[in-house]
């Protein structure tokens, strides 16, 4: 019962300000277990005018799709990704959920300046007026994704395949003895956090842009190249 579920769990129905009423913010949360603490987090940063993509790790009980689903039906403005992945740690599949999201955004009616990316074990301690205070102090029109050049103990990550093994509910990435091809169009890889704030500027030329679909292909067998991608991205010229 979806008023209950509003009044019960005292979703925000309306923006607490002007200011925030007219800056709207995307986030993708990837989560595959703890429908609670999913609940907690999503009823913490929810706000009307704001948007929602939910990754659900295909590995998941049907009957933790199906609570998330129902909570999901609740609410215009939340949506369960169109493609799920069966997500590994540190593996391909955990940056392809969120580029899943970030196609089914860039697609949606809803207007939105700029994505967070979080894991169903997060939980915000700044309002989202603090958030978006924050973004236009320093950030407007800039992305968030801190990292350095790529340090020698991490070159392991990609200079040799690694591979996705999924089997009975077990499930980890593993490393191959092939050599890997330097990246495409020379370029420098940097190593940072796998957690963003972007502008939606910066996710449509990631979905479109030739070198960012090259970077993508050529991370496909990386360890966690989540820790990458959008890093090595945001230091393009131009």
């Amino acid at each position: 019962n979806c008023s209950v579920v509003l009044k019960t769990l005292h979703f925000i129905t309306r923006p607490l300000s002007a200011e925030e009423g007219n800056f709207s913010l995307a986030y993708i949360i990837t989560i595959h277990k703890e429908l609670e603490m999913f609940v907690k987090l999503l009823r913490a940063i929810y706000m009307p005018q704001n948007i929602y993509c939910i990754h659900i790790d295909e590995k998941s009980p049907k009957d933790y799709k199906a609570a998330v689903q129902n909570i999901v039906n609740c609410f215009e403005n939340i949506f369960i990704s169109s493609k799920r992945e069966s997500v590994v740690y540190a593996g391909f599949s955990r940056l392809q959920a969120d580029i899943n999201c970030m196609r089914d955004l860039v697609h949606s009616k809803i207007p939105w300046n700029y994505v967070i990316n979080l894991c169903g074990q997060d939980y915000p301690i700044k309002t989202n007026k603090d958030i978006i205070q924050y973004i236009k102090s320093k950030w407007n029109g800039k992305n968030m994704t801190p990292g350095v050049v790529q340090p020698l103990h991490m070159k392991h990550r990609t200079q040799v395949s690694y591979r996705e093994y999924v089997h009975s509910g077990t499930s980890h990435v593993y490393p191959t003895k092939n050599i890997k091809t330097k990246p495409p169009y020379n370029l420098t890889l940097y190593f940072g956090t796998a957690y963003y704030i972007l502008t939606k500027e910066f996710v449509e030329f990631t979905l479109t842009d030739a070198r960012a679909k090259d970077l993508l292909e050529w991370l496909r067998d990386t360890y966690s190249p989540d820790e990458h991608y959008w890093v090595t991205l945001n230091r393009l010229t131009g």
